[in-house]
């Protein structure tokens, strides 16, 4: 299962077919996804990343495959960009829960890396009441809440859920868990291990 997931090749589809179509210059939000070769692709077309989001501008931006917090979304469009949301289905998914639950008054723990892009974008969502979690020691130090949800990033790893559930059931046995980890990044996590006893 090696090479682009889902995610990632509708992302680099979507930015391709604009730039066939389009006359006006053409951005990404961030790098559209981690690959050297494909943004370096990408540069020659002429299709070149922002970092932040000016006062005035024009073209299309694309947000990346990761997605970002709604209000960047809202401010590209604000500063007049024609806004392409590439964002991974998978990673939408993510963004609704935490969206449904968070209109609810939960609180949201993300199990993933605070400073990685799908994270920041997750946080988002989560209406100032998000925590990302790394390891099991950062799980005992935020309080019990009284309405929680757990989510993953899609690209986290397997087993370090099934650590996280087994807390969660010990601990907080009424917190609301879905595992959000992407089929793609399963089957090659599991490819992996088994390569590495070859």
């Amino acid at each position: 299962t090696a090479g682009f997931c889902m995610g990632v090749r509708r992302a680099v589809d979507m930015v391709l077919d604009a730039s066939n179509f389009a006359n006006e210059p053409i951005y990404t939000y961030g790098p559209l996804i981690h690959n050297p070769q494909v943004l370096d692709m990408l540069a020659k077309k002429g299709i070149y990343k922002v970092d932040t989001i000016p006062e005035k501008g024009s073209g299309i931006v694309l947000i990346r495959a990761h997605g970002v917090p709604p209000e960047d979304e809202k401010a590209l469009e604000d500063a007049g960009f024609t806004v392409i949301n590439a964002t991974c289905p998978r990673v939408v998914r993510v963004q609704v829960i935490i969206h449904k639950y968070a209109q609810k008054g939960y609180s949201t723990i993300i199990i993933g890396d605070k400073k990685h892009p799908e994270v920041v974008g997750l946080l988002g969502y989560a209406q100032g009441r998000g925590y990302a979690v790394t390891a099991i020691a950062a799980l005992d130090e935020l309080p019990i809440f009284e309405k929680a949800v757990v989510v993953a990033q899609t690209t986290q790893n397997t087993a370090f859920w099934e650590e996280i559930k087994a807390w969660c059931e010990q601990h907080a046995g009424h917190y609301e868990l879905f595992n959000t980890i992407c089929g793609s990044t399963e089957r090659r996590q599991t490819e992996i291990r088994e390569l590495a006893q070859v």
